[in-house]
Order: C-alpha cells, then structure tokens, then sequence
C-alpha cells in the first residue's frame, strides 16, 4: 500500500515539476511521512530516480518544441552538475536544518517579487549575451546545483525565476532551460548518492515510471497553454512550497 499511495506521489509531483518545478512539494515530503525512521539521504536519494527520469522525459519534450538558449543554459547545466555532487556529498555528512529553516522565507521573497511584477515572463526578450550571460550562468548554476544536491524541493521553481528574472527569458523558455539544469542536478546527486548506498532500487523505479507518466502530463499541459499557464501554475506551486516548508520547519 506504501508503493502505491508513493507512485501516486511521485505521478503528481511529476505533472507539477514538468509545469513550473516544485514536484519536490509532494515528493519529498510523502516520502519522508512514510518512512521516517529511514536515512535522510537514502529518502532524498531514493527522490532523485524518480525526479531524474521525470525530468528527462520533461527535457526532450521541451527540447522538441521549444528552442533552448544554449548560452545561458549550458554553462548553468555544467556548474550544477559540479555543485549537486557537492551538495550531496554535503547531505550524506551534515544536518539539512538550517536549509529547511531559511527555505520558506527565501520562496516567500520570490513569491513577492513574480506576483508585484505582472509582466515578468509574459515575453520573452534575452538580456544578456556573451562573458556576462556565462558568467551569471555559471553562478546561479553552481548555487542552485549545491542547493539541490544538499536538499532538494523548489529547485525547479528557483531555476525558472533565475532564467525570467536574470536571463529575461519567458516563463514557458524558462521551463525548458530549467528543465535541462534540473536534469544535471538530479543526474549528478543520484550518482553520488548511489555510490555511497543511499538508494532504494526497487521503491525508486516504481516512483521513476510514475513520474515520467506525470511528467507526460504537465509538459503537454505547459506547452499547450504557454507561457501565461506556466506564471500561473509557478505561482501557485510556490505559494504551496511556503506554507509546506514553512509548516516543516517551524511547527512540525
């Protein structure tokens, strides 16, 4: 019955990351319910099969229908990939508190932020170019990687604000472009979690099927209804990453 009500889980949290990220929301959260006496980084590691395979599935949907800017996306894709094996490493060795603490009022500034600025994303017109485009690039991608390899949930809700608000891209580019980063992030945290014993296989795989199959879902949804759809849905996922995280970290 675990498997279950965790596939169901794992279905939702793909549909809401391939959308506007924040499938962690659900994920993360059922997971560390259902087994709470287990290992942090054997539920986050166990996470990161199914987030992977979602996200790879969101990627090449994305990647069929919607140009990716390689000049920004590219060096980010490479600094994250670096930073989330930090970010893993670092889980596997200290305490997450502090993240989970500071996580609400972070998402609680970007969620001010998207909702004061009406037009942020509505159109798509990039801002930067050239040594300043990689370099803003390759920041956020290495703070956003750590991030995720060490934690996890809003990475792709934090990926999609970086390439509207920094890189000027809109909110259906900025989904794909995430997308893409994301897929480095949970690429290189499952690698070294899996190398130090924090996977669940078998749990991880039946979580990967029924996140590629909401993954489906969301993408379609996303691409169907453009970019207006995608602010809306980031919204609103945000708005739910707040009061989850916020509950977590301070009233549990």
């Amino acid at each position: 019955m675990e498997f279950v009500f965790l596939a169901a889980a794992a279905f939702l949290a793909g549909v809401i990351d391939a959308v506007a990220g924040g499938g962690g929301l659900v994920q993360v959260p059922a997971l560390f319910s259902t087994y709470p006496n287990m290992s942090p980084a054997t539920l986050i590691g166990t996470t990161k099969v199914a987030s992977l395979a979602g996200t790879a599935n969101a990627a090449a949907r994305y990647a069929r229908k919607v140009r990716i800017y390689w000049g920004a996306t590219a060096p980010a894709m490479l600094a994250a990939f670096v930073m989330a094996m930090a970010g893993a490493w670092t889980l596997t060795k200290i305490p997450a508190e502090p993240l989970r603490k500071a996580l609400p009022l972070v998402l609680l500034v970007l969620l001010i932020y998207t909702v004061a600025k009406k037009n942020l994303g509505a159109e798509h017109a990039p801002t930067l170019t050239g040594t300043r485009e990689r370099v803003a690039a390759l920041l956020a991608g290495a703070v956003i990687g750590f991030y995720d390899g060490a934690f996890g949930p809003g990475t792709g809700s934090f990926l999609m604000i970086v390439f509207v608000r920094v890189f000027g891209y809109d909110f259906l580019h900025a989904s794909a472009s995430a997308k893409v980063v994301n897929l480095a992030t949970n690429l290189a945290a499952l690698l070294l979690l899996a190398s130090k014993g924090h996977i669940w296989w078998q749990l991880g795989l039946i979580m990967a099927a029924a996140n590629v199959a909401g993954s489906q879902v969301g993408s379609k949804l996303a691409l169907r209804h453009g970019s207006a759809f995608v602010r809306k849905v980031f919204i609103a996922v945000v708005s739910a990453l707040i009061l989850k995280t916020a509950y977590d970290a301070f009233l549990r």
